[in-house]
């Protein structure tokens, strides 16, 4: 099926952009285009207008500032999981993005599209939702900064105004004491998180001091599983704690979704799972 007509812009600034979107309410923003492309052909959306924003330079890139990473709206998932930064300093986040789709989606999608598309069965989320991350967003009025926590609202809906861009996420860099996990089970066609877990752990004197535990793709948004992380701390890493936190996992998990492939209860039952093999293996890198 062929999409409705649309008028095309081509942004080659930040400001640019905003101005577009400024003159044309309702038009949308084209990135990497792997979730709007499929929506136009379906006319599921039917925007007047598209702003192309594939290639404003000042979106792209990976940097260290302090204690955190600064990655561009713009940077592909290719280019976060073989990043020797990323790699070094927040590893999980580029073992994620290398389990996104197929080598060919890694390629052209963008961090910045995934994390704003806010598709419940993306992968990104789940993870920078475990990490603690922020992102930055320009509009008519300048630039804010959205906490992941506070990032989604609903199915496929974030707080981002219509009028503005996602221009960069920020995550923290973390040492030797802490480790990143992340697990799911994968539908067999497209790739997609059925089920995602994300972990973030730090051990001190051989105890759980922090821990961060997320789930995504049973629910409409990415959720902390607060019981099973109250139950891992103070506590060691050792098979028995890690089951008994898996165990609570599924408390986080409210009103989960449901469709042909994978039920409500499968959800649920799958987040104990992933769950459990995410802390294992964070527990393996932290030995």
């Amino acid at each position: 099926m062929y999409s409705a007509n649309f008028d095309y812009y081509r942004a080659a600034t930040v400001s640019e952009a905003v101005a577009l979107l400024a003159s044309h309410p309702g038009a949308k923003l084209l990135a990497g285009g792997h979730s709007l492309l499929p929506q136009l052909k379906l006319r599921v959306a039917q925007p007047a207008a598209l702003v192309d924003i594939g290639r404003v330079a000042e979106l792209r890139g990976i940097r260290q500032e302090g204690g955190r990473l600064i990655i561009g709206a713009l940077t592909t998932h290719n280019a976060v999981a073989t990043s020797a930064v990323v790699r070094e300093h927040c590893p999980v986040l580029a073992e994620a993005a290398a389990l996104i789709g197929d080598q060919q989606v890694r390629n052209r999608g963008t961090i910045g599209g995934s994390i704003a598309h806010a598709d419940p069965a993306a992968d990104l989320p789940t993870v920078l939702l475990a990490l603690g991350a922020t992102v930055t967003v320009t509009g008519p009025s300048g630039s804010r900064e959205i906490a992941a926590a506070q990032m989604y609202t609903d199915l496929f809906t974030t707080s981002l105004a219509e009028n503005e861009i996602l221009t960069s996420i920020s995550v923290p860099a973390y040492g030797a004491a802490a480790a990143g996990a992340y697990a799911k089970h994968e539908h067999p066609a497209s790739g997609y998180a059925v089920v995602g877990t994300a972990v973030v752990l730090t051990v001190s004197g051989g105890q759980v001091s922090s821990a961060h535990i997320t789930i995504g793709g049973a629910t409409a948004n990415p959720v902390r599983a607060g019981a099973a992380e109250a139950a891992l701390m103070g506590k060691a890493l050792n098979a028995e704690n890690i089951a008994a936190a898996a165990a609570k996992a599924a408390e986080a998990v409210t009103n989960p979704l449901s469709d042909y492939y994978a039920s409500a209860e499968f959800r649920t039952h799958l987040a104990t799972v992933m769950v459990k093999q995410a802390l294992t293996a964070a527990a393996a890198k932290l030995k």
